[in-house]
């Protein structure tokens, strides 16, 4: 467990050089930029040992895993956030432990996540997640909705009992405009935040860039990265 925790230590710190370097050459704050260690696959002793190490925000992408290690990290002072495609079966569980949603792409799941957190007596934070890789009307491959349905769902999760629009989330594309120019993407992800916060001023939240290429997201104004490998190492493969 020592070598454990000490592996974690070292690639935290590694990650946060990261952080801190990219919002140097942005100037931008440090404090501006909220890490998210992303633990699927791995167990509740490394969120254990991640929390002793002083991460806050923790976040899974699977109901099945995420909801059993929640629960028993529940004695934590974490903040989950849930980031996977989710269906309206999963959304009464992660309704109980998610404190964010990551993954709001379609009016359906806006309707079951206030049903749920309205019963469960909570407030779900919700970023809608924007396909680029998606034509007007379409979900992305990974996800999320074309740029032009973000008003629709974010007036749909203000109008909403136990929700609130809180910004944005995007996928460096695969396919597409932008494939292969993730700061591109993250670039264009800023312009619809703009457009969004015009008309939902509490829904700043940009969550964008992973372990491959969060220096750009922080380049472009991310307030979230998500990181997973660089923390944890390499993910095992689920069978």
């Amino acid at each position: 467990m020592t070598d454990r925790r000490t592996e974690l230590a070292d690639n935290l710190a590694r990650v946060e050089e990261r952080i801190s370097a990219a919002c140097a050459a942005a100037g931008r704050p440090r404090e501006d930029v909220t890490l998210i260690v992303v633990t699927k696959t791995y167990p509740a002793s490394d969120v254990r040992l991640l929390a002793e190490l002083g991460v806050r925000h923790v976040a899974e992408n699977r109901d099945q895993d995420a909801a059993p290690k929640a629960a028993e990290c529940a004695d934590l002072p974490l903040t989950w956030h849930f980031v996977g495609q989710l269906q309206t079966n999963k959304v009464r569980s992660v309704a109980g432990y998610a404190d964010f949603v990551h993954s709001v792409d379609r009016t359906r799941l806006v309707t079951a996540l206030s049903a749920a957190a309205a019963k469960a007596g909570r407030t779900l934070d919700c970023l809608i997640q924007v396909a680029l890789d998606a034509e007007s009307g379409e979900r992305g491959e990974r996800g999320g909705v074309a740029s032009d349905g973000v008003t629709e769902l974010a007036d749909a999760l203000a109008a909403a009992e136990g929700v609130r629009p809180a910004g944005l989330m995007t996928v460096a594309p695969l396919v597409g405009p932008y494939a292969g120019r993730p700061r591109a993407a993250f670039d264009r992800l800023m312009e619809i935040s703009t457009g969004l916060r015009a008309a939902h001023p509490a829904a700043n939240m940009v969550s964008a860039g992973m372990s491959a290429d969060l220096d750009d997201a922080v380049a472009a104004g991310a307030t979230h990265v998500r990181v997973g490998s660089a923390v944890l190492g390499v993910r095992p493969r689920l069978g």
